[in-house]
């Protein structure tokens, strides 16, 4: 049997040319003598790494020219604080609550300055997405925040809100952790978008943080100097040692995804296995997805079996199966395929397939 179908949230399954080659060149990169991991963040073979690594994003993502490409660490969690540190000016923040995610970045922020409840879904289980038309935000606003994708509900914005055209002039603050490079992104509706690398992009380790060059260098006087995005702008994310081997990893993954004809057309292909994967559970007597149609995630699909006492039964048979991490988060049970770019359309018809065959033993 082949390797397994990983569908863990994150860290997540990872394409497999990319594994290959990491494999090849762990003893040796490029005849340097040296693996990645050994090597100085400051010598010339991973400074050719880093600088080839960020221009492969910034052709792939469409990133503009005045936008810089920040290389960090600490996840998406330390965001929801290096974020308010340098955008709030210790004044008033929106926030717009469609998860878990979102709920602690707003928490987070809260230690910062003024962080505001925009507009939520948490009446419905955040199983729909509230309308831009319907937020409330203040004139003062330092920043709009939204999680684009949120990972353990299933619900994803399928296109960023227009702030200008909402009669908002604050930049809008993206979340965007668990569907980055799985689609186009509109750069002219975004402040800032930051992510962790370690759903669609490479291995943990690695933030990314694309941000608007005017909204740099108004941090506040205690932000520590490592998460001064002006700072690290300045030193091209080298002001403290990276996380070099993380970004070696996304450059690799960065190149599998220009070979496969770029982010254009990894989104057809996030639609395609989207959609064989939510047809089937909208078809069956056994699984059902509660999200409303209109906000439903191409990356993170829960589900839940009717008849919650099979779980058990449903995921010792997927293993067997060679299906893995299908348990759905903690915080709300139930089952959670995660489908991000590395899974290969081959990896949904596996899983659909094992569904199918579970449901007829149940009926």
């Amino acid at each position: 049997m082949g390797r397994a179908f990983n569908f863990s949230a994150g860290p997540a399954v990872m394409p497999e040319a990319v594994l290959q080659q990491a494999a090849l060149e762990m003893l040796d990169w490029h005849g340097s003598g040296m693996s990645v991991m050994e090597m100085s963040h400051r010598g010339k073979e991973f400074i050719g790494i880093y600088e080839q690594t960020e221009s492969d994003l910034r052709e792939l993502l469409a990133v503009p020219s005045h936008f810089k490409i920040l290389f960090m660490q600490g996840g998406g969690l330390a965001e929801n604080a290096i974020v308010p540190l340098n955008l709030s000016q210790g004044g008033a923040m929106d926030f717009v609550i469609t998860g878990s995610w979102s709920q602690k970045s707003l928490k987070e922020a809260e230690k910062y300055g003024q962080a505001r409840v925009a507009a939520t879904s948490q009446t419905d289980g955040f199983t729909s997405m509230p309308s831009p038309a319907t937020w409330k935000i203040g004139a003062d606003s330092r920043y709009v925040h939204i999680c684009s994708n949120e990972t353990i509900h299933g619900v994803e914005f399928h296109e960023l809100p227009d702030l200008q055209a909402l009669g908002c002039d604050a930049p809008l603050v993206v979340d965007f952790s668990s569907h980055v490079a799985s689609r186009p992104v509109d750069w002219s509706r975004v402040g800032l978008a930051f992510g962790g690398a370690q759903k669609n992009l490479g291995p943990a380790g690695l933030t990314l943080v694309i941000v608007r060059e005017d909204l740099i260098g108004h941090a506040l006087p205690h932000c520590p100097s490592a998460f001064d995005y002006k700072l690290v702008a300045d030193n091209q994310s080298m002001y403290n040692t990276p996380p070099t081997y993380s970004i070696y990893m996304a450059g690799l993954v960065f190149q599998w995804l220009k070979q496969r004809g770029g982010i254009a057309a990894m989104e057809q292909r996030n639609i395609a296995k989207a959609q064989f994967l939510y047809d089937f559970l909208d078809n069956s007597s056994l699984y059902v997805n509660h999200v409303a149609k209109d906000c439903r995630s191409r990356m993170n699909v829960p589900f839940f079996l009717r008849d919650e006492s099979r779980n058990e039964a449903f995921l010792d048979g997927a293993k067997t199966a060679n299906l893995l991490q299908l348990k759905g988060h903690k915080s709300v049970g139930g089952m959670r395929a995660s489908i991000y770019n590395a899974m290969p359309l081959e990896g949904v018809q596996a899983l659909v397939a094992y569904m199918r065959e579970f449901e007829k033993t149940q009926a």
